[in-house]
């Protein structure tokens, strides 16, 4: 348990107020601007789908909130400076219903026309990154489906309790669908999100479920002495990576769903953990104390040979990986009483240089999109803290004012 509270304790972070930063490129994007249609003008929705258009990595969007009507045609003549005007019209008076017409700046030509509904005026962020979608998707520029999907966290309540709670990207939208007792390390399940493992205490025993989060069924998956965490999934579903401690010293298995097998993947007296798969699910990288301080280490499945990933800082304490590509945390001063800098950095297994995605504050729980193309982390900073995106094409960048509780642990 000690070994559990340990890792707790390294990941926590406490989520304020923060504000909106954007990092700019050279690379060429369409310029767009928004045309606000809507019978009650709402600077909310129009940040969020500027955002979203932002963070495509896709477009320059017109700073300005324009005004104007959803049939008419273009006739600001500002507008004429711009490629496309994405004209849109918001309701809420009855649920959300949301329609979106984009036209070419230079003569008004209709290039996509759509309508949204949905019975839900919370979930209103949804339809906005929809309607984002669909318009990046008549462009043909390439696919953003990860602005679609929920992130689900865990964040801490009172002492010795905490809730799990479901998100759109932004946070704009939070649901809390577990509450009571000590429930953290939620991880997706499944490509669809139906699904996720999460790691119960209520008991003597920590027990990992799964939870369907439209059915509400749960199933008990797993349990062990001392620490149970999911903290990867294979990608056809039927292999977990788990952080398990039956002896006291925490080491990685990996359960197969089909046969109830599992399998010692780490040996070592001392602290391995956070187990991710990477070069076809052939090997894992994970986060081990082997050198007398956090590191990135990586190592075959099957084999027994453990490579170290990481040859800088002293304390790089999370990571996450796609394909062969990797991203960690690592903390950039040793301040014994004072706030410490965590930086993000991005390498891959064949490569023994990394480089920094983040230079300031306090940044944590990285992790990438579902193509691998967006990373996700929390930032903090004197200033607060937000949930932030880095676009790793466009170098386009975003963070988004989190106000809540201390966040445990996330994933998208």
């Amino acid at each position: 348990m000690r070994y559990l509270l340990l890792l707790l304790i390294t990941l926590n972070l406490f989520a304020v107020d923060a504000t909106l930063t954007i990092e700019k490129d050279v690379e060429q994007r369409a310029k767009i601007a928004l045309e606000d249609a809507s019978s009650l003008p709402s600077e909310k929705v129009f940040n969020l789908l500027s955002s979203d258009l932002k963070i495509s990595g896709h477009f320059l969007v017109d700073e300005t909130h324009h005004e104007g009507s959803l049939d008419g045609p273009i006739l600001d003549p500002k507008l004429k400076a711009q490629e496309y005007v994405l004209k849109y019209t918001m309701d809420q008076t009855q649920g959300t219903k949301l329609s979106v017409r984009l036209l070419k700046a230079s003569d008004g030509t209709q290039i996509f026309k759509k309508s949204y509904a949905i019975s839900s005026t919370a979930k209103m962020p949804f339809l906005v990154h929809k309607a984002v979608f669909d318009v990046n998707k008549a462009l043909k520029f390439p696919s953003i489906a990860w602005i679609n999907r929920y992130v689900v966290f865990s964040r801490y309540t009172t002492p010795k309790h905490s809730e799990i709670v479901l998100a759109d990207y932004t946070f704009t939208y939070q649901k809390s669908i577990i509450r009571g007792g000590l429930n953290l390390f939620p991880k997706w399940a499944d490509a669809n999100q139906r699904s996720f493992y999460y790691t119960s205490l209520r008991g003597m025993v920590p027990t990992l479920y799964r939870l369907n989060i439209y059915t509400g069924a749960k199933s008990k998956i797993a349990s062990s002495e001392g620490m149970m965490v999911c903290s990867d999934v294979s990608n056809s579903g039927k292999k977990l990576l788990l952080t398990m401690a039956p002896s006291g010293q925490p080491d990685i298995y990996e359960l197969d769903l089909v046969s109830g097998a599992k399998t010692r993947v780490t040996r070592f007296n001392g602290i391995d953990v956070n187990g991710k798969y990477v070069d076809d699910e052939s090997r894992i990288v994970f986060v081990s104390n082997r050198l007398g301080y956090a590191n990135i280490f990586k190592k075959d499945i099957h084999g027994s040979a453990v490579s170290q990933v990481v040859y800088h800082g002293r304390n790089n304490n999370a990571v996450d990986a796609y394909g062969s590509k990797i991203v960690y945390s690592s903390r950039e001063s040793s301040s014994a009483f004072g706030n410490n800098t965590f930086n993000i950095y991005i390498t891959a297994t064949d490569d023994t240089s990394s480089r920094p995605l983040t230079t300031t504050g306090s940044n944590q729980f990285p992790g990438f999109s579902s193509d691998g193309n967006v990373v996700q982390y929390i930032k903090q900073t004197s200033s607060g803290s937000a949930i932030g995106y880095i676009n790793l094409q466009s170098k386009q960048s975003l963070l988004f004012p989190f106000n809540g509780r201390k966040v445990q642990a996330i994933d998208w």
